[in-house]
């Protein structure tokens, strides 16, 4: 006599359809949920609260929750450059960079680094002005940096040769 395959796999015959067609019913349920979803989406279409997010507002909040209110302020300040200073002045400097609260402007000349100097005050106030939210520390004016011929692929290790004078 062979043994009936419920008492071989120990399933109870009372839940056995159950569990067979449990997955089926909870197909159906969730697609019938989907389906009422996008019933109720249909109906309260343009009522309040079911207006999407503009662009602006996605955008700020990426802003605001990954901190680039520097970096977008530095750019800013990049092309508002000529506002800031003059167009004169501008044209022979630009905005290298912004670290800790520390502004770094290049000029093309010794001398327009030296102008620079002396309106470092005036550009302080012209910056929290426009820019507010950027807190501007200090403001480092550099020079033109010319290539060094020192430290070559050319040169000698160690002091070089010296002329003895007998």
């Amino acid at each position: 006599m062979k043994i009936p395959i419920d008492l071989q796999l120990h399933l109870d015959v009372r839940k056995l359809s159950a569990r067979t067609f449990e997955r089926f019913t909870k197909r159906s349920l969730s697609l019938r949920l989907i389906r009422e979803r996008s019933e109720q989406a249909w109906y309260n279409f343009g009522k309040p609260g079911r207006d999407p997010h503009s662009l602006a507002g996605v955008v700020s909040g990426i802003v605001q929750r990954d901190d680039w209110t520097p970096h977008l302020k530095i750019a800013q300040l990049r092309n508002h450059w000529d506002d800031i200073v003059g167009p004169a002045i501008a044209q022979h400097s630009y905005v290298l960079g912004y670290e800790q609260g520390v502004l770094t402007i290049r000029s093309e000349s010794t001398v327009w680094a030296t102008q620079l100097t002396y309106l470092v005050p005036q550009i302080t106030k012209a910056i929290t002005q426009k820019l507010g939210d950027l807190p501007v520390e200090k403001i480092v004016v550099t020079g033109p940096h010319s290539q060094s011929f020192q430290k070559s692929r050319f040169s000698s290790q160690g002091r070089g040769g010296r002329v003895k004078d007998f």
